[in-house]
């Protein structure tokens, strides 16, 4: 078991904000955890919700996700390069063309191993991107004021040995939530998120940044337009039991 050192937890603040799965551990109970992962778990899991479909999050490279689709009575999303016509990938794009789908599990390297972490830890998990920006804080609001504590977990990328890659487009995301909430209850770490959205010049920051070249120079341009787009999306999806709904 991994022992932090308990000024880690960031406990003098009510709003927190921490780094990918070892962050999300070492930021201790918290009462509400918002994952952030622009590109793409969170953007594809608004998608889905917006939708109506209810998503399952689940490891990613897990041999066991088709046998537990079939237990979900679900769809298994695949991976980007493995979408065809109609198919449900990672990819918020596919998402908005599939048809016919009521439910979804949805592997992630990053957002989904996260969401089930901080759930195993007693919080209520709650996914936000920039398109539902506004309506994650709106849900947050009443919840902070009665006393809640909040924890932003960015989910960050994987470099090629599999350790975290922090990526600006979540260090945005995540801004982008806090910048509704009083500054004075952020700890510096949840404030640096914030000032990062605000002087980001979004949306053609996200195309450029290494992420959003990256899915550009695969063919998924798609997929970063539409991470991009500013509070489209009114859903705030929940994690309730072992799957995200409406919240």
């Amino acid at each position: 078991m991994t022992h932090f050192d308990p000024q880690h937890r960031q406990q003098a603040y009510r709003v927190r904000f921490e780094w990918g799965p070892v962050g999300a551990g070492a930021i201790g109970p918290v009462d509400i955890a918002v994952v952030v992962d622009v590109l793409s778990f969170t953007t594809t899991l608004t998608v889905a919700v917006e939708r109506g479909i209810e998503v399952f999050p689940f490891r990613w490279g897990d041999d066991r996700a088709e046998a537990y689709a079939r237990e979900q009575d679900a769809v298994l999303a695949v991976q980007r390069q493995d979408a065809v016509s109609g198919r449900p990938s990672l990819s918020p794009a596919s998402l908005r063309a599939a048809e016919g789908v009521r439910r979804l599990v949805l592997p992630s390297p990053n957002g989904s191993t996260i969401s089930a972490l901080l759930a195993d830890n007693g919080a209520t998990v709650v996914g936000a991107s920039l398109r539902n920006r506004a309506a994650v804080a709106e849900w947050l609001a009443p919840r902070w004021a009665s006393g809640a504590s909040v924890a932003f977990i960015a989910a960050g990328e994987r470099w090629p040995d599999g350790t975290l890659r922090p990526a600006v487009e979540d260090l945005w995301g995540a801004g982008a939530v806090l910048a509704a909430f009083d500054p004075d209850a952020l700890s510096p770490e949840a404030a640096m998120a914030r000032d990062a959205f605000l002087a980001a010049d979004l949306p053609g920051a996200l195309h450029a940044c290494a992420s959003g070249r990256e899915l550009g120079a695969k063919g998924y341009e798609d997929d970063v337009v539409v991470a991009s787009q500013l509070d489209v999306g009114s859903v705030v999806p929940v994690l309730r039991g072992r799957s995200f709904r409406e919240g």
